[in-house]
């Protein structure tokens, strides 16, 4: 297995080249977008986020002070904004009352605990939190997305129905622990998703694993 996920690595590196992602100027504008990202696309994220530039949100304190209801007509792009707005809310709390609003005293914490604190935060589930401990905090943990699970199934890596947390050890298990791999890889199997492994019919023909 391991050599099967390397070569993935090198044929999808090797065909598309480094895609410097996460987008993001800061670390909290990391972890804000990885929350607005659930059940919409990146555009839909970047103008929500826009929004709040525009206005000089874009911090801990000012968002934690900002109304939900002005919090949620400014976020309205990425789709399900009251929610979103609860769940950014939540995060808030969470960074809050943990951290003292802190991003740098977050990065300090055992990610393995913090993952289960993140965890703990109504709205974060399993791909959200690890984005952030990944992405923004920069700590070494593989993200499971739907184009991963759909790379794997399709290639006889993996079974259909296989939960989040075996998927991702079958990454970190069989490859390096390093931040910037994880990084690139993940990022490496989005762009395939989107461009070759379609949801409703591949373009296997063309694909880089073929």
């Amino acid at each position: 297995m391991t050599g099967k996920l390397n070569l993935i690595y090198k044929k999808l590196y090797s065909r598309f080249g480094p895609q410097h992602w996460w987008p993001g100027k800061s670390a909290f504008e990391i972890m804000v977008g990885a929350i607005l990202t659930q059940n919409t696309n990146w555009q839909n994220v970047e103008k929500a986020i826009d929004n709040l530039k525009r206005q000089k949100l874009l911090q801990p304190q000012k968002l934690r002070a900002l109304p939900q209801e002005r919090l949620a007509a400014l976020i309205r792009p990425a789709g399900y904004y009251n929610v979103k707005a609860r769940r950014l809310k939540y995060f808030l709390n969470f960074l809050f009352d943990f951290y003292g609003g802190k991003i740098e005293k977050m990065r300090r914490q055992q990610f393995r605990y913090l993952r289960r604190q993140l965890l703990a935060v109504n709205g974060i589930g399993a791909e959200t939190a690890d984005s952030i401990l990944l992405y923004a905090l920069k700590k070494p943990i593989f993200v499971i997305d739907a184009y991963t699970r759909r790379m794997l199934f399709r290639h006889g890596l993996a079974q259909e129905g296989v939960d989040y947390d075996t998927l991702q050890n079958l990454f970190m298990r069989n490859l390096k622990n390093k931040v910037q791999l994880f990084n690139e890889y993940h990022a490496l199997l989005v762009k395939l998703g989107k461009d070759f492994c379609l949801k409703r019919q591949g373009r296997c023909d063309r694909c880089p694993l073929k």
